[in-house]
């Protein structure tokens, strides 16, 4: 209205008044109507004979004009996305940190505090019949205790080690006080490095479950370089997945691999997982 009120009286130089008002409006039209209206002004301030001549200098500065702001418009919406994933970056990478606590506390703290259970059910049996056995007993008691704060306080932190030998000697271990005949590796090296943490977390989740559930009076552990399976032949369970087996299945998903667990033949359960 402006610019129409203006042509009149000041001819061609109205265009400089247009190329305000386009400025303004440019950044929140559709791209090609944009283009054509900036095309259109820019046509008319030169082709219409207005009495200084053809308005080049106010054609130029109407282009110039528009292309500028819509650069700075276009800058600031650059800015305004940039700063709005920041934030949904910072809150997923929140988030991922608390599942990963979550996950690691329960995968450390089940083996825990099964084999304490475990271990003081043991010694509280031996007490009358074999009292230096049943001090044993709670001395490991005592001492997985201090380890499972250990191993929680590495998690927050982030720094929490898991590996294959070492939770194949805590799995003998735990299936020992259970009264479970283990058949575990006795060496690691058929593993590539790069699987052997992931490999440990199975190993974990897999005879810890042995211990809770499955009243199974044998239990084996496989390895290859590409799978590891606990087998065990107690009686079963659900197919669905608990806690422990659906953070498992978290981890072996990020490595490239798959999961599988289900009753095994003739009787039993087989936890297997493949990368």
């Amino acid at each position: 209205m402006l610019f129409a009120v203006a042509l009149p009286f000041a001819h061609a130089d109205a265009f400089f008044l247009a190329a305000v008002v386009l400025s303004l409006a440019v950044p929140r039209l559709p791209r090609y109507v944009a283009v054509v209206l900036v095309a259109v002004a820019a046509l008319a301030a030169v082709v219409v004979p207005w009495p200084g001549g053809p308005g080049w200098t106010q054609a130029v500065a109407l282009v110039f004009t528009v292309l500028m702001v819509g650069a700075f418009a276009e800058a600031i919406r650059a800015n305004t996305a940039l700063v709005a994933a920041r934030a949904e970056v910072a809150r997923l990478a929140s988030e991922a940190e608390r599942a990963r606590i979550a996950r690691d506390l329960h995968d450390l703290l089940g083996h825990s505090l099964t084999a304490i259970t475990v271990k003081s059910t043991l010694a509280r049996r031996l007490l009358d019949a074999d009292g230096a056995r049943a001090g044993e007993e709670m001395t490991a008691v005592e001492t997985l205790a201090r380890q499972a704060l250990t191993e929680v306080r590495a998690a927050v932190s982030g720094y929490r080690e898991v590996s294959l030998a070492g939770e194949l000697a805590r799995g003998r271990e735990l299936l020992r006080a259970c009264g479970v005949t283990a058949d575990l590796p006795t060496a690691t090296d058929v593993v590539a490095p790069a699987h052997q943490e992931l490999f440990g977390w199975v190993v974990r989740e897999g005879l810890t479950n042995v211990a809770r559930h499955a009243r199974a009076s044998r239990c084996a552990v496989t390895l290859s370089a590409s799978t590891v399976e606990v087998a065990d032949d107690g009686v079963g369970g659900s197919p669905a997945d608990g806690s422990g087996l659906a953070g498992l299945r978290e981890r072996v998903t990020a490595a490239g691999g798959s999961l599988a667990a289900g009753p095994a033949d003739p009787r039993g359960w087989r936890l297997r997982v493949t990368v």
